[in-house]
């Protein structure tokens, strides 16, 4: 990998982690301004605490990017989950607009106040997690990772059993990145149950003790279980 080129890397690393999810982040800027940008190097990291990792690169002028810099100042952003219904609106809202231009207004979606940070959240996402900066990476000349703890979930209506805390797959339809212009609809799911062990050595015709007994079962010298 050393001897590839940035964009080659990309190119093979962006294309073959798939699918990623998307965090549309919101950020505010020291002048008061809200960006809002798309990311696909993003993931939960852990749910105790609740952790979020997002990967900004540099542009490839080397410029820093707006949300690295709002967030540096400010400490908090939100990330806003993408669906089916929001992806068209996002595309839009990466166009490298030139200063002054929100994203939000050309994509013509909505914002709606922060309740535990000064950062507004996008309506229309199915998602929206309210985010404080606990720590930054530098990695590279290019990169930095941003590690967020979520202070505040936001959830469309419907999308959550709020007894069980179960999402709606269905309902969510979450939309995925892909390799270069390409994204993917996570309709094709299926379920897999993972067995115990002792299912498994069961399915092989042996036990977990390598007797070939169920576990749990003596056999006795007469061939009886007892």
């Amino acid at each position: 990998m050393a001897s590839l080129h940035p964009r080659d890397r990309y190119k093979l690393l962006s294309a073959s982690v798939v699918p990623r999810p998307i965090a549309f982040v919101t950020s505010v800027g020291e002048d008061g301004s809200v960006n809002a940008a798309p990311f696909s190097f993003f993931n939960v990291f852990s749910p105790d605490p609740p952790i979020v990792v997002l990967g900004v690169q540099k542009r490839f002028d080397g410029g820093v990017k707006d949300t690295s810099r709002n967030i540096a100042a400010t400490g908090v952003f939100v990330v806003n989950l993408v669906d089916e219904d929001l992806v068209k609106a996002v595309n839009i809202a990466a166009i490298d607009f030139p200063p002054g231009h929100s994203e939000i207004t050309a994509a013509g979606l909505t914002l709606v106040d922060g309740v535990d940070i000064a950062v507004p959240r996008v309506a229309e996402a199915p998602f929206s997690l309210e985010c404080r900066r606990v720590a930054s990476l530098v990695l590279g000349p290019r990169g930095e990772l941003i590690v967020g703890e979520v202070v505040r979930f936001h959830a469309r209506e419907g999308l959550v059993d709020p007894a069980r805390m179960y999402v709606d797959e269905r309902a969510y339809r979450p939309v995925g990145r892909m390799g270069a212009t390409t994204y993917a609809r996570q309709r094709d799911c299926f379920a897999m149950r993972i067995d115990s062990v002792e299912e498994w050595f069961a399915g092989q015709g042996e036990s977990a003790n390598g007797s070939g007994e169920a576990p749990g079962v003596q056999t006795g010298t007469d061939g009886t279980s007892g």
